[in-house]
């Protein structure tokens, strides 16, 4: 028996026992963690402005609930360019003390919007902070698994993350957040993490996959962390180079996945055919902003909010109330804290964090399964977007890159939709565009688009090299797009096409077009 590990589990086991009986309820959680917000922004040039001071004297001494009411009719909600262009930009520039107190040094670069390539999401030392105590909560939730030998606590933990070089920028660092946070690994856990510091720096994910692939043989993984696709090649990197079944033939005592940025659905079938036997797999929900969710327990639906550490949600119900067909939010939008939710409806989330985020709209929807648990799953985008292996390809990335490849080709396209497909092992994106002109090269329209969206959107860039295998272009004319719509009773009004099929639109679209002759049978 390892004793270590044997330790480990058990300490493990006591520590939710002790978790579960001193458990608050979200609602108290929630405000206790509004309050430490407050109380640690509260002389920042943000928390002056909207009186922070007087909005803590709401929760310490107000009325039961009527907190609430005067945070949301305090401080307005935000998305990233309104906080950026009034805030955030400014402690990028090196100023202190603007949404939060101190100087900020690390920002997470995250690809989304139209004008530039990448958001800057602050990253404070007390994010770092909670997002560590979390992933450890993550770690400590493996107790519920009762089945789980001893000695796996002793095993290796492969976090496939972003590159660990930064990019200094002078007054700050920025980069990958999963590389941010790998360089400031706690002491203790560091001869368990693989690769290492000298691989996790390499900025090619191509390179950093043949190097791990190289010793992947060396090493004894019980637990692996990353986003499907890039574990998905790696194993099958793995399995070619050393000419074995499965990854189990390399790593026998491999057990625990935990991973996170897209569903893991579509990945399925492909993954588990690498394996020998069955893991266990663990849902995360970390972004940019901060590790908002993870799965709890064997067999639950969900993920549950982490409520006492760093983050304070809001919800909105995502309808026609509070927002419009595209997505955008309307004014005088509702707003409703945990305890005011429902299960089974869709919500738009919004965050007030440990790194200066103060009611901000991060474009997620999530619906409650288990209410009382706080466990709910990730339905979407405000805004319709595309991310199959995490390109994170935005409809305003999308707009932006036809609009340029129109004007360079000289093509008029008034409609165009596109869907992610499956492509051999991988995927693709496939394009339909309506033109008005005949004669049109398709291929050149394909080589156009693909560049830019390459240089609007970092992430497409990285996973065009690996994942995202191809990209099809149909060309249609502008009329197909108006007679589906048509035939929807949707044509005209506020009536859009969309930008994005999904499910089971895409066979609905393709099984039109083949029925009017726009395509073949």
């Amino acid at each position: 028996m390892a004793l270590v590990g044997s330790l480990l589990k058990k300490g493990i086991h006591f520590s939710n026992i002790v978790a579960n009986r001193r458990k608050a309820s979200l609602h108290q959680q929630q405000k206790k963690t509004l309050a430490k917000l407050l109380a640690k922004a509260r002389y920042t040039e943000f928390g002056e402005k909207y009186n922070f001071d007087e909005l803590l004297s709401s929760i310490l001494f107000g009325e039961k609930g009527s907190f609430y009411e005067q945070y949301k009719q305090a401080v307005p909600i935000y998305d990233y360019n309104k906080i950026f262009n009034e805030w955030w930009h400014k402690s990028l520039e090196g100023e202190k003390d603007v949404c939060w107190p101190g100087e900020i040094k690390y920002y997470a670069l995250s690809s989304g919007t139209s004008e530039s390539a990448s958001k800057h999401i602050p990253v404070t030392k007390a994010m770092s902070r909670a997002i560590q105590k979390t992933s450890i909560r993550q770690i400590l939730s493996l107790g519920h698994y009762k089945d789980l030998p001893n000695d796996l606590y002793e095993k290796g933990f492969l976090m496939l993350s972003g590159s660990t070089n930064l990019n200094n920028q002078d007054k700050h660092f920025e980069g990958d957040l999963s590389g941010i946070q790998i360089k400031q690994i706690p002491y203790w856990f560091r001869p368990y993490y693989k690769p290492g510091q000298k691989i996790a720096a390499q900025q090619d994910w191509g390179l950093k996959l043949e190097e791990i692939t190289k010793i992947a043989h060396e090493w004894d993984i019980g637990f692996i962390v990353g986003v499907p696709a890039w574990i998905q090649l790696l194993m099958e990197k793995i399995i070619a180079y050393y000419n074995v079944k499965t990854i189990h033939d390399i790593w026998p005592n491999l057990q625990v996945f935990a991973h996170g940025g897209v569903s893991f659905e579509p990945y399925r079938k492909g993954f588990e055919k690498l394996l020998a036997r069955p893991l266990i797999y663990i849902n995360t929900y970390l972004a940019s902003e901060g590790f908002i969710a993870y799965q709890t327990r064997p067999g639950a639906q969900g993920m549950e909010l982490v409520c006492d550490n760093g983050i304070f949600f809001e919800f909105i119900p995502f309808n026609e109330d509070n927002f419009d067909s595209d997505g955008t939010m309307l004014p005088n939008t509702e707003t409703l804290m945990i305890d005011q939710v429902e299960e089974g409806k869709e919500y738009a989330l919004l965050l007030s964090t440990c790194s200066g985020a103060w009611r901000y709209l991060i474009g997620d929807t999530v619906k409650f399964v288990d209410k009382t648990r706080g466990e709910i799953v990730i339905t979407g985008r405000t805004k319709h977007y595309l991310s199959l292996c995490g390109e994170h390809l935005s409809v305003d990335n999308m707009n932006k890159a036809i609009d340029l490849v129109s004007d360079e080709m000289g093509l008029t396209v008034k409609e165009f939709t596109v869907s992610g497909v499956e492509y051999g092992t991988m995927f693709a994106h496939h394009w339909y565009i309506g033109v008005e002109e005949d004669n049109v090269d398709t291929e050149m329209i394909k080589k156009k688009l693909d560049a830019r969206l390459a240089e609007l959107n970092d992430d497409y860039a990285v996973e065009r090299r690996h994942a995202l295998q191809e990209v099809l272009v149909t060309v249609l004319p502008n009329e197909a797009f108006y007679a589906w719509m048509k035939s929807k009773g949707k044509l005209g009004g506020q009536n859009k096409f969309p930008r994005v099929f999904k499910n089971f639109l895409i066979d609905d679209w393709k099984g039109f077009l083949k029925s009017n002759g726009y395509i073949p049978e």
